[in-house]
């Protein structure tokens, strides 16, 4: 079986949209420019949109009655908690305590894939995340001190939250994958959450301080939109289609390498010896967990 460089292309493209995102949202919220719910509602509306228009033209798949139940689960938790929890989170919280949080996704996945799909737990999976997680760290921690305190804590429990949320969704998404295309679910999971976030999000939207906007706000406004909620998703549940989720998971830890790429790349970084063995622990760790998922596909089939 050849290796399945599609879904790991489509993964980088996320973790790559991914790691810009913690700055770029934050340009939009420590503004006041928008509530974090407001936002929320215009990410839900505006993927929502894209996908039903995508669905009705190129996809055209209907859902068994019986299966709704079970996109509104995974909706509840791969767009309803995951997207509130983590805006709103990250509004009280700083960006570096938010990028640590989230390396607990890839663990996450990997215990929730081990009880609830029998995903085999094997040596090397181990190894792989556990070296992917140490080269993450070395980032992080690079990067400044984490600011654990009281007036974090409140940001810091949401984006916790949206990690095992998240981490669920990969996990409960799978089955329904291989029964229909990406984009059905993906438009389901976004009408759920438009119908359950227009509520608490509505108000916000509405008193936007749009005239506070200029180039900056508007570009991270359209990029939170665009690219972190439609393509990333899209990027995302592609993949999943092909691979375990702990492939997916483990995808997240190349989300700050690759953010710092771009920084090196733009002149907003330098390069150091630290950042090096950082960047080859990560994509070792990465290779490890995506090799084994692919064996153990490859061993289904």
């Amino acid at each position: 079986m050849k290796r399945n460089w599609i879904a790991h292309i489509f993964l980088l493209g996320a973790a790559l949209i991914y790691g810009a995102n913690y700055s770029i949202a934050k340009i939009v919220l420590d503004g006041d420019y928008i509530s974090p719910m407001g936002l929320v509602l215009f990410r839900v509306l505006t993927a929502f949109i894209i996908f039903f228009v995508f669905h009705i033209l190129f996809i055209k798949e209907k859902v068994e009655k019986k299966d709704i139940p079970k996109i509104l689960f995974v909706s509840l938790f791969g767009i309803i908690i995951n997207q509130s929890f983590f805006i709103i989170g990250l509004k009280h919280t700083v960006p570096i305590n938010a990028a640590l949080l989230l390396t607990m996704v890839p663990i996450l996945v990997f215990i929730f894939s081990a009880i609830l799909l029998k995903e085999k737990i094997n040596t090397r999976k181990v190894i792989g995340v556990s070296t992917a997680f140490a080269g993450v760290l070395l980032i992080i921690l690079n990067k400044g001190d984490i600011q654990f305190s009281y007036t974090n804590m409140k940001g810091d429990i949401l984006v916790f939250l949206n990690s095992v949320s998240y981490a669920l969704y990969l996990v409960k998404v799978k089955p329904l994958l291989k029964k229909y295309n990406p984009v059905t679910i993906t438009k389901w999971m976004f009408f759920f959450g438009m119908i359950f976030i227009t509520p608490f999000g509505l108000k916000g939207a509405l008193n936007a301080n749009w005239q506070l906007f200029d180039t900056e706000v508007w570009l991270s406004f359209f990029y939170v939109l665009i690219f972190t909620t439609f393509l990333a998703y899209l990027f995302n549940i592609i993949a999943l289609k092909r691979v375990n989720p702990s492939v997916v998971g483990v995808y997240v830890y190349l989300q700050p390498v690759l953010a710092t790429i771009v920084a090196l790349m733009i002149g907003k970084d330098s390069l150091s010896a630290l950042k090096i063995i950082s960047a080859i622990l990560i994509f070792i760790g990465v290779y490890l967990v995506s090799y084994s998922g692919e064996k153990d596909i490859k061993s289904k089939a």
